[in-house]
């Protein structure tokens, strides 16, 4: 969900910003509304040798984990620059052919908008470039692993748990895993 253009910064932070708004209510009435903004996040699910490259991530906030790479944008970056930037600091790993695959807002009292890509035919060029607060072991799998891993209730991408079932249920399943390895 967007902030109405009328709304007024109230608080800046770090990492998220509030805004406030007067809303005419049903009845007539006007209640102050409020909504939190922050920038984008990327996903990002990298392919290397026909494997999934998950990651197992601890941070000091969050128990250690399985999750895909992901990251906040900065300033003045698109989506795809933060992505691949992300996958090059948390795995050393490039790409030259990335799909984004879906674009949502999670939260609707958020302005906070994820972008996720799939990055196949990953090269790897460098080492690890972690945050301090990052400590991520990269996690090659196969397709029948990634599932597995993925509906743990402990994996932390759980919107991408979301959709990959609902491909499963709706029989989208196979279509989504040739995407992911396609040539």
């Amino acid at each position: 969900m967007k902030i109405p253009k009328q709304a007024k910064k109230v608080f800046t932070g770090k990492i998220f910003d509030i805004y406030q708004w007067p809303q005419k209510m049903f009845d007539g009435s006007i209640e102050t509304y409020e909504m939190i903004k922050r920038n984008g996040t990327i996903e990002v699910i990298p392919v290397m040798d026909n494997k999934i490259v998950l990651i197992y991530e601890q941070q000091p906030t969050l128990k250690a984990s399985y999750s895909v790479i992901g990251g906040r944008q900065e300033d003045k970056e698109t989506p795809l620059q933060a992505a691949k930037r992300e996958l090059l600091e948390e795995t050393g790993l490039v790409s030259n052919d990335w799909e984004l695959i879906k674009r949502f807002y999670p939260h609707n009292k958020m302005d906070f908008k994820i972008s996720r890509y799939i990055a196949r035919n990953c090269k790897k060029v460098s080492e690890q470039n972690l945050d301090a607060g990052e400590k991520i072991i990269l996690k090659p799998v196969n397709f029948k692993n990634f599932m597995n891993i993925i509906t743990d209730e402990n994996f932390r991408s759980q919107d991408l748990t979301t959709d990959i079932l609902k491909m499963k249920y709706f029989g989208k399943l196979e279509k989504f895993k040739k995407k992911l390895f396609k040539k």
